[in-house]
């Protein structure tokens, strides 16, 4: 098969259309020909050297597809899965590639309503968005969530899914033009990072209950200044790097919480929880059009370079696909 293969860490150049071998089906896993895949953040924090893909894991990049099972691995058979079945998946890694193995307790079916080339656009958003705001977070109707990055892949699913469940949504974003996309997908208060102050925005809105961050040491404090009593900060990227000082006695006063999380490393059985959490909760409002993928542009899986040079430039709105 072919596969993007980063040679070396890198610019986007360092990406290469190669021919590679076969993957080989281990316990459980089903082989998935794919029709798509996604860029995320992550892609490109591996393509530069300082994102390892976990042992184990494919070497290529990509951490969701959407596709057809092409065969059934040892131990697959029984699963509920069979050969021809269009389906899409999160990975640990191969999405960039003509084929990838997959766990079974990592796929999930094609949303009515959804081709499967917009699949690609959902399940590693969709399994990131829930854990963080449901598992983790415990987002409830009535309580007010800030997403930061709302333009984003993430951005834009988790305004749906916020709304969705009944919460008020506050969101940063860099231009007005993605504010405008953002409350177009229901976000009611909308921040110009660039242009306003994020934390005066929402004290003066009465806080937040939650935070989903992509940020991490950079917006430490701002966030928990923008919390209200008994907020949750969740911190899911370091774009503004790892490190900061924390104010302890803030956090006394307001009884305000602290966690991260990443998806990718977390083991097999904890990915299986979340996309069986996702099926049930999160794909009836797919099916039913409260949530719809939101694609930016799609280009052609030997193109990688380009679509990551756009995830950079933070050009985009939503997902960025590529297809066979």
């Amino acid at each position: 098969m072919h596969a993007i293969r980063i040679t070396e860490p890198g610019g986007p150049e360092v990406l290469s259309w190669s021919e590679v071998p076969d993957p080989v089906l281990q316990e459980g896993e089903v082989l998935v020909d794919v029709a798509a895949t996604a860029v995320n953040r992550a892609d490109v924090a591996q393509r530069l050297g300082n994102y390892p893909p976990p042992s184990g894991a494919s070497e290529y990049p990509g951490l969701e597809c959407s596709g057809t099972i092409t065969e059934l691995g040892p131990g697959a058979e029984g699963s509920g899965w069979s050969v021809g079945d269009p389906v899409c998946a999160l990975l640990t890694g191969g999405g960039y590639a003509e084929k990838v193995a997959v766990p079974v307790g990592q796929l999930l079916p094609i949303p009515k309503g959804v081709d499967l080339v917009e699949a690609a656009a959902l399940p590693e958003v969709a399994c990131t968005v829930w854990s963080n705001l449901v598992m983790v977070g415990g987002l409830r109707s009535g309580q007010t969530v800030l997403v930061h990055g709302g333009g984003s892949g993430i951005g834009t699913f988790a305004v749906q899914f916020a709304r969705a469940l009944g919460a008020r949504v506050a969101v940063t974003a860099g231009s007005d033009e993605k504010l405008g996309r953002c409350r177009e997908l229901g976000a009611e208060i909308t921040v110009n990072y660039r242009t306003e102050d994020f934390t005066e925005r929402l004290r003066a809105e009465g806080g937040a209950d939650l935070i989903l961050d992509i940020m991490g040491g950079s917006y430490l404090d701002a966030n928990l200044r923008s919390l209200t009593t008994n907020g949750r900060l969740v911190i899911i990227g370091l774009m503004g790097g790892r490190r900061s000082e924390i104010d302890l006695g803030r956090m006394l006063a307001k009884r305000l919480s602290v966690q991260a999380t990443t998806l990718r490393s977390r083991p097999g059985a904890e990915k299986a929880a979340i996309v069986s959490g996702v099926l049930e909760q999160v794909w009836p409002l797919v099916e039913g059009g409260a949530i719809r993928p939101v694609v930016d542009r799609t280009l052609p899986l030997r193109d990688a370079a380009e679509a990551h040079r756009v995830m950079e430039s933070s050009a985009h709105t939503g997902k960025i696909l590529l297809t066979r």
